[in-house]
Formats: C-alpha cells, structure tokens, sequence
C-alpha cells in the first residue's frame, strides 16, 4: 500500500476531506486504518488520522507522512464508520467526530517507546531487533523510526513480544514506578548466591526472593516484604545481576476500596418475564431495542447485571451508559462486585490520566464491562454483546457541543453492527421513546411492581400560595417541618430536593424594581453568600453584592427566589439539633467529593441530606423515609416545551428515593401551581396518564414525537449582523423545504446575550424534509468565510434539548 487517506486536525470545511500521503517504504506494511499520524499541511505539521490506504491516487504529488503516532489503531474499523455517520447525523467536521471517540490525553503530542514484554528474552526476538534490546529492556521510538529495522519491530510487536508505550507530553502520562528482575539466568544467578561474602546478608535475601518471582517487582514492594533498605538493591543493579525497568501501574480510582463479590439475586415473576426475550436476543445474536418501563425501585439493575453475565459467558463485551456523576458511585459498587476487575469506568469525575488508563484497558481486552456517562458510548470493544442505557430520559446523554449526538442514537446505531440488543430503561421514558414502544418501533418490558412488594410512597401536594396567606413565609411547609421533626424523632433520614444552586436566584430592589444583571450576557446574577458575591452562572463574570440600588439609591434591596445554601441556613434555624450534608456543584466540585458525602449520609453521620439534581435519581438509601420537593415549579416556567415532562420526570424520580427497603416512605412536593397536570400525576405516580395528556399537546403544537426538529442559532457581536444573517437563512429555508415544514423565527434566543455576543434563533418543525440535510449544509458553505474571517457563529443542532 502506496499511499493514505488522512483526516487532518483542522475544524474547517475547506480541509474537512480526506487528503492524500505517500506511505514511507518502511511503513507501508504497517500502516493501517484507524492509526492516528503526523503530517505535512501547508507550513506545519498536524495530527491526523488514517480512514483508508490504497495503492494509486489521483493527487499529483504527494507529500510523505511525516511521523507514526500509533502501531496499533485506535479506531477500529466499525469506529471509522461510525465516525462517517455521526458526521452526517450531527453535521459536524469528521476530525471533531474521530475526537470525540478519544479520551482527551490522547489530543495532545507523544513520544514512544518500545518495551520488551516480561518473560521475554531478547534472543526470542528478530535478528534486527535483538541489537537494541542487549543492555535495556526499553527503546525509544524516536531511536529506530528511521533506521532499517522498523518493519522487524512491527513484526516483534505483532508477535506480543514487544509492546508500545506512549508518553504523552502533556497530559495523560503513563504512571510508572521503579521495578527489578533478574538480569542473568536462575542457574547462574544461585551459582553467584553461593560466593557472595557473608557481609552481604541482606544481598543474599533480595536474590533468594526475586530467584521466586515469575515477574518484575516494584522496588519499594521489596522493599517492604524483606524489611531492606535500597542499598543492597543498588548493589546488585552495578553487579550486573538485578535489571532496573519502570514498571507501569494503573492509576486506579478504586484502588483503596474493597469490592465484596455478590451473587445474583432469585428474579421475581416480572423480571423473569422481562429478562427472556433479551436473553433470547443475545443467544440468537440478534438486534432489538427494548424499552424497560419500570418504576423505581423495580429492580431493573438486576436484569441488567444478570444479561451482561450472560453475554460474557459468550465471551463479548458491555456498555453500560449511566446518567453522569452522580449515579455512578452505587452504580460501580454493584457492577465491580458483581464482575471484578473486568470492569472500567469513565465518567467525569476521573483525571485525564485515569481516564485514559481505563480507555486503555478497554483497547488491550483487558476488560469485558465499561460502566460510563455519555462518551463511554464509544469504548473501543471490537466484540459488543450489550448495549444498556440506564435513565435513558436523561438529558445529559445529549451532547451540547460539537459533535451535538445523542447516546442512545449511537448505542442504537453501534447495536445493529454488532446484532445484540439495547435496553433503555428508565420510569419516565421520553415522550420519544415511549412512543416508539407503543408503535412497535421499541419493545416495551414493564416492570410495575417495586422489588420487595414494598408500597409507592404516599404523595402530599402542598399549595405555598395558601401557606403565604396564612403567614407562613418560610421555605417550609407547616407540613413538611412536621414531618421532618418526626423523623428526626424516629432517627430515620430525610432527603430535600431544591431545583438549583447558590444562595438565592437573583437581586432586586423592591422600590424601583431593578436587579443587576450580567454586562456580558443577558442574564441575572446569582447571590453566593460565602464569599458574598453575586456570579453569572453563564460566562463566570462576578462583583461584589450591592447594598444599596444602584439606580434609585434605596437599601430596599432584597434577594428573591431560595438557592441550596439559604436552605441550609433556615434548616440550622428551625432544626438546630439536625446535623445536615449539602450536595450541589459548589460542594462537590473536588474530585471524589461526590462520593464522600454519598457514604456519610450512608453510614448516617447526617439524617439529612439537601442537594440539586446530583440527588435526584439512582440513589438508594434504606434509611430514608421522607423526600420533600420545595419547589417543584423552578422548571415549569422554562420557556422550553419539555418543560413539563421534566418536572415530571424529576418528580417522580425524587419521589422514588423513599421508602425504597422495609420502612414506609412518603413525599411532601411544595408548589405554587398545584393544579398543573405535571405535578397532579407525578404525585399519583401516573406516567400513562400524563403521557396521553402531554401527547395531546404536542400533536396540537406540532412538536416531538410528531414533529421533528432543528434548531439554527446565530451569533455575533453586532446585533444588526446577527438579524440579517438570521433573517437570510430563514428565507432561504423557507424556499428550500416543502410547505409542510413550519419555520418559526428569526427572533431572539430565551438567552439573548452571553459572552458580549447576540443570539438569533429559527426552529424549524418537520416530518419528512429530504431536502432538509443539503440545505442546512448549503447554509453552513454559504457562511464560511463569515464565520472563519468575521466571528460569526452558526450552530445547527437537528435534534435540540435545550431551547435555550
């Protein structure tokens, strides 16, 4: 093979083709599809990746690829094409597609080395090779990529005799400590035990223990067993008969933790029922969606954990998607004591070094599990039998920045290339989903009872607009405050859900009616009390809080609305003797915060726990018997037309944490619109309900499932720019599709401004629009030297979650 079709490391539709590179003579046996290179582009060098390589081009004259930067792929030949698709899907550049796939340490720069594998002798290897590998059991790279023997190197790689490290520059680095093995034959070695002096006690002992050791052993681990210092180590390193290596080491974020192995629990009827037609797909090696429609504490998790055995029993792999950070603690302590070390797990909460250690695990088929929020979607494995998607009406598995994908899309999509089955489960499905099982589309697998027979926890709807007019102007019900006195009384743990974070939601003066807003976005600032000062949760800006209003002068300024930390202040007024943990993102912005405070409210070192969305859902405590909801309406009011199906959602999610074991549980949900439909069935735990009410009024207002849509956003620092451009492209839409389409704008974003820069939007609701993909990307080509030259933004999102 003569020549290779690179992807280049530049997001710009002039170079978002593939470009033609001779192949060096001494790589072209090597090189395959998937790798990631360096090449000449223009006057620098970039990082690209190979999609195809063939023997003749058309190209004129070729530049020659300038550098390797792997000899195994790191996109398989399934992730390539998928990485096609998702272009088209999402509009985005192919490189941002291939990126995405990759764990973040590895876009930066690398150097290589080349290690013998231990147990290996260098007389085993090629007779080219074999120089190299004389006094060192490692080679750098950069060391042989131009010398004769490269192919001999593949070669001896390809056998498994030799293995590649990367070294990466900057970030996501190997961890490696010091080890030692014997640097001459057993034989020899116990030949030299025998003359050495007797003053060399401890040398004697160091031999005597690696003479049983099948491997290399880290220092300080001999060290440690023979109770020695490093002298005697040293001593043999300059006698020639102990070899120093660095030793790679995971960095695993579960090191410290035990794992108490658990069998599989006995199914109830239901479950068996829902778990024989997914084993029968993963027994005939056939594709199906199934949709697991269970309410919570219904024990999907088992049926999950029970077809993932069994699709390793065939021997292939899973994926199992978790809604973010949050889940994944309990999550990974069920998955880890039921599979092990086969288990890996990428989430946020992990170092790019970590996480780039258990994405290497994946590629090395060291592991057979991935447990992991959205990006783990694309784990490497080459053999999938399972693709699960747990909560899948979670919206963070929509990424909102190129590429804009879904990951139920994509697990759908990865499931028919491999013909195994995906689970979507949740007890709030989307609108989407739930509809597609009523068609047929999905299978629907319905869980309605809870595991142990245990009752649905009792809903009480509280109306703060009654509790107002009866002097109540506290954040807690007459109600509520009972009940969670009674619990205290009983030792018995509660759960307060509020819909945000910080101190309160905004700043105003109650004589003229200003509040400050951000002068970068057009949004109001939030009060944060600890370090008294108001923040744009939007770009970062901050200012210290006003004491008096800045354009009538009054000090009637007052802050409105109740964020997390207000809460928690009330709570230590009310409830002195309440001992409280607050999770929201100021709490549990370090790493493994998230975690720590998950396990004291476990060992009950606080009997209540007060916290945002991150406590919404996956938790299951069998203390807690009381979840109170204190504004269940922040949501309602979203200029959004999922508005409602979210705060149902989460409703019911929150109300799920209760009463989960043997003790009874109960809800209190705070409102102040008692009567919307949202809140009235998430209170009676009625999702059919409410998916016929909503239905009603999506078909009405021509939106999802009925409709799909595409939303185009625009914006610039000139207001006048982002009008027109807005404008033109409208028209231009609405020229291009067919009357059915409806093209709603152009008008302003819900959020007008952010970061100094105007936003214009334009929806457009559509069934079947063919021409819909080329006229977006017309649109895109049309704008680009705008976009490159004048910094203007154009974003097109074809299946947006978020309006604003």
């Amino acid at each position: 093979m003569n020549f290779a079709s690179v992807i280049v490391d530049v997001a710009a539709k002039q170079t978002d083709r593939a470009f033609d590179y001779s192949i060096p003579q001494q790589w072209r046996e090597i090189l395959v599809p998937g790798m990631r290179v360096i090449v000449p582009f223009g006057p620098r060098k970039v990082q690209g990746f190979v999609v195809d390589v063939k023997l003749e081009t058309d190209v004129k004259r070729t530049k020659p690829i300038a550098e390797l930067l792997d000899l195994t792929p790191v996109l398989t030949p399934e992730l390539l094409e998928l990485g096609h698709w998702l272009t088209e899907k999402t509009l985005c550049f192919k490189i941002s597609a291939f990126q995405v796939m990759l764990p973040a340490a590895m876009k930066a720069k690398y150097d290589k080395k080349i290690l013998l594998q231990s147990g290996v002798e260098s007389s085993q290897l090629h007779s080219k090779v074999q120089p190299y590998f004389q006094h060192t059991s490692e080679v750098m790279w950069s060391d042989i990529e131009k010398s004769e023997s490269v192919n001999s190197f593949y070669r001896d790689i390809q056998k498994g005799l030799l293995e590649v490290v990367y070294l990466v520059k900057s970030k996501g680095n190997k961890k490696t400590v010091k080890a030692l093995r014997l640097a001459q034959p057993p034989e020899h070695v116990k030949q030299l035990l025998q003359e050495l002096p007797k003053q060399a006690e401890k040398q004697k002992q160091v031999l005597e223990f690696m003479l049983v050791q099948e491997e290399e052993v880290a220092q300080r681990d001999i060290m440690t067993v023979l109770n020695v210092t490093s002298a005697p180590i040293k001593g043999l390193v300059s006698k020639g008969l102990l070899h120093e290596v660095d030793m790679e080491i995971y960095r695993d974020p579960y090191a410290n933790r035990d794992f108490i192995p658990s069998k599989p629990f006995p199914l109830t009827d239901e479950q068996s029922a829902a778990i024989k037609p997914i084993l029968r797909d993963i027994e005939n090696h056939e594709h199906d969606v199934f949709l697991m429609y269970g309410v919570t504490g219904s024990g999907k998790t088992e049926v999950y954990l029970q077809s993932i055995d069994q699709v390793l029993k065939q021997g292939k792999e899973a994926i199992m998607l978790v809604p973010e950070i949050s889940l994944t603690p309990q999550m990974v302590k069920r998955f880890k004591e039921r599979f092990g070390s086969k288990v890996a797990v990428m989430h946020s909460g992990l170092s790019a070094g970590e996480k780039y250690d258990e994405w290497r695990k994946i590629q090395r088929k060291e592991v057979s599990v991935v447990v992991g929020a959205r990006s783990a979607i694309f784990a490497p494995f080459q053999h999938v039998g399972i693709i699960i998607i747990d909560e899948e009406h979670e919206t963070s598995y929509k990424q909102e920045e190129n590429p804009r994908y879904h990951a139920r899309d994509v697990a759908i999509k990865r499931a028919e290339f491999h013909n195994c089955p995906v689970i979507l489960g949740s007890a709030t499905p989307t609108l989407e989903s739930f509809a597609r099982a009523q068609k047929g589309v999905y299978k629907l697998l319905p869980l309605r009872e809870r595991m142990n027979k245990s009752a649905l926890p009792k809903v009480d709807i509280v109306d703060m607009r009654e509790e107002l007019r009866d002097g109540n102007r506290s954040m807690f019900s007459t109600l509520l405050l009972e009940k969670i006195r009674e619990r205290l009384e009983r030792r018995e743990q509660i759960v307060l859900f509020l819909n945000k974070r910080g101190h309160s939601s905004f700043v105003m003066c109650r004589d003229c009616g200003y509040v400050p807003s951000c002068p970068h976005c057009e949004i109001s600032l939030t009060y944060h009390r600890y370090q008294n000062r108001m923040k744009c949760h939007y770009c970062g800006y901050e200012e210290p809080t006003q004491t008096a209003c800045p354009e009538c002068e009054s000090d009637h300024i007052r802050f409105f609305g109740s964020g997390t930390q207000k809460v928690e202040e009330e709570l230590g007024k009310v409830l002195p003797e309440a001992s409280v943990i607050r999770m929201d993102v100021d709490t549990t912005s370090r790493k493994g915060a998230h975690e720590k405070l998950l396990t004291k409210f476990g060992n009950g070192e606080a009997q209540i726990l007060l916290g945002t969305q991150m406590i919404a859902k996956g938790l299951d405590f069998p203390n807690v018997t009381l979840v109170g909801v204190l504004s269940a309406d922040t949501m309602l009011n979203l200029p959004d037309f999922r508005a409602a199906e979210k705060t149902f959602q989460l409703l019911t999610q929150v109300s799920g944490r209760a009463g989960r074991h043997h003790l009874p549980g109960e809800v209190v949900i705070q409102t102040y619109a008692p009567e919307h439909y949202s809140i009235q069935l998430a209170s009676q735990h009625d999702y059919d309900t409410f998916y016929l009410e909503e239905m009603k009024l999506r078909q009405a207002h021509r939106y999802p499932p009925f409709f799909y849509l595409a939303l185009v956003t625009v914006s610039h620092e000139n207001v006048a720019k982002v009008v027109s451009v807005t404008g033109k492209i409208s028209q231009y839409l609405r020229q291009k599709l067919s009357p059915q389409a409806v093209i709603l704008g152009p008008v302003t974003s819900p959020i007008a401004k952010i970061k100094d820069r105007y936003r214009y939007q334009c929806m457009i609701k559509y069934k079947l629009e063919p021409n819909m993909i080329p006229a977006l990307k017309y649109v895109v080509n049309q704008y680009q030297d705008q976009m490159q030259q004048e910094q203007l933004t154009i974003t097109i999102d074809l299946h947006p979650y978020s309006m604003m």
